[in-house]
């Protein structure tokens, strides 16, 4: 796997000092003046990380990213998942260079679109038309618009899993529901992942009425259980609904086909992005041909207003698809994501369970997706104890609100994020005896969909 390494320059000393994150500071202080939530994406916020210890990127390579006052991370979640080759993975990068001579957006559909759709529908076998865009909400959205066309229906249903979309149809949902209106939220119901009979009650509590199914086919957490997507195609073609994959995380980190090559059911409709583009803006709307076209010129029925954005067809994007979909035909980064996580995952619980503290802190997942999770001493999921976990990594020189990985991480990677933990769990270990207060300086991390700014309110 081609990887981008730091310059010896760059590389850290045996003993890092203690970070220091003046600059960081300044700028998250003049961010919450600027931007609401001082973030673009809630996940990014200041709320999500230790008071005091929240850094401003600066630059990444490879696996690695520098903040704006010189500190240098290992980084794992990599841009909320949407990189799984590296930071400024070259290949990708000289494809990009090379179009930015020729403009990105016309008046016009260019080759491009044409060369971008035979590529992604030559990996996606299920699908019969795509159509691109620039971020998963506006695809599932499009996604749900199709749906209830098709149907007549109104209702959705989702499973229990943690974000399908910006919009009101699925924030409605969620804790911070405020300015949605009632109407909207009734319409959305939900059903357990992997419990078959939880949707079924859903469809003879709401006969007629739902358009779409709506799940992650698989999760960090959990793989599919036998039977249970099988049976969500079959309930979902018996009831008239149309099944719905999000293949946000799932795509090109479980299979660059998407977890419907793995688990070999197909549904109507797959919503894509994130390591669409390594990191560079691009999603998909994809599915059956007679869905589709209820957004296009090829039908008789009512139309729908689908996709149409300005930017979802520029060249920068669609050039960086290409070069993804390149990098994946030419090497294996599932494979190395797979492996590098399976070995972090291993060493992490090795040294947990030397510390005896493995009923308070693990490392569980898909191994391109990796989470931990922190207890308290009653076994209780604790956003304190996360708090202090995730401040000790920082201090070793770990960023991360998961351990999720990519292809650019090396063995030495893993050997100093294994040695971070090791290193956090005497603090951790403290805050479980004396109270994670008498180790944290400033209040601990907050859910990032909640009904009100406290407990992180700004001061």
């Amino acid at each position: 796997m081609t990887s981008v390494s730091s310059s010896p320059t760059e590389r850290p000393t045996a003993a890092a000092p203690e970070p220091v994150f003046t600059e960081s500071a300044r700028l998250q202080a003049r961010l919450h003046d600027l931007v609401p939530g001082g973030a673009h994406t809630y996940a990014r916020g200041s709320d999500q990380y230790p008071e005091h210890m929240t850094p401003i990127i600066d630059h990444g390579r490879g696996s690695h990213v520098w903040d704006v006052d010189g500190n240098r991370y290992v980084e794992y979640g990599m841009g909320l998942r949407s990189v799984t080759l590296g930071h400024a993975y070259e290949p990708v990068l000289a494809a990009v260079r090379d179009v930015l001579g020729r403009g990105s957006s016309f008046s016009r559909p260019s080759r491009l679109e044409v060369e971008a759709a035979e590529d992604f529908l030559g990996l996606v076998t299920g699908a019969e038309m795509v159509k691109f865009a620039k971020n998963g909400s506006d695809a599932t959205t499009a996604a749900l618009k199709l749906a209830r066309a098709a149907t007549g229906r109104d209702m959705v249903a989702l499973a229990d899993q943690p974000f399908f979309s910006t919009d009101d149809w699925f924030i409605g949902s969620t804790p911070m529901n405020a300015g949605i209106p009632d109407t909207t939220q009734a319409a959305t119901v939900g059903f357990t992942y992997n419990d078959l009979g939880s949707l079924r009650a859903l469809f003879d509590a709401h006969p007629g009425r739902i358009a779409a199914v709506f799940l992650e086919a698989a999760t960090a957490l959990h793989d599919p259980a036998p039977g249970f997507l099988e049976g969500v195609r079959e309930l979902c073609t018996a009831e008239g609904a149309v099944l719905v994959f999000d293949e946000m995380i799932t795509g090109f980190r479980w299979s660059a086909s998407g977890s419907q090559a793995l688990y070999g059911v197909t549904p109507d409709l797959s919503t894509w992005g994130k390591a669409m583009g390594n990191g560079f803006p691009v999603s998909a709307l994809a599915g059956r041909r007679e869905l589709m076209e209820l957004g296009g010129l090829r039908t008789d029925d009512e139309r729908v207003f689908l996709l149409s954005t300005t930017h979802g067809p520029e060249t920068v994007g669609l050039t960086a698809f290409r070069a993804v979909v390149e990098a994946y035909r030419r090497e294996d980064p599932v494979a190395v994501m797979r492996r590098r996580g399976e070995q972090l995952a291993e060493g992490a619980t090795a040294v947990i369970a030397a510390a005896g503290l493995a009923e308070h802190v693990d490392v569980v997942g898909h191994p391109a997706c990796l989470v931990f999770r922190t207890r308290d001493r009653d076994g209780r999921p604790s956003q304190e104890m996360r708090t202090v976990f995730l401040a000790e990594l920082l201090r070793r020189g770990v960023l991360g609100q998961s351990f999720v990985i990519s292809a650019a991480h090396t063995e030495a990677d893993v050997e100093q994020t294994v040695a971070a933990v090791e290193g956090a769990l005497p603090s951790y270990e403290r805050a479980l005896t004396h109270g994670a207060a008498s180790v944290l300086d400033g209040r601990p991390v907050a859910p990032a969909l909640r009904a009100t700014a406290a407990p992180r309110r700004m001061r």
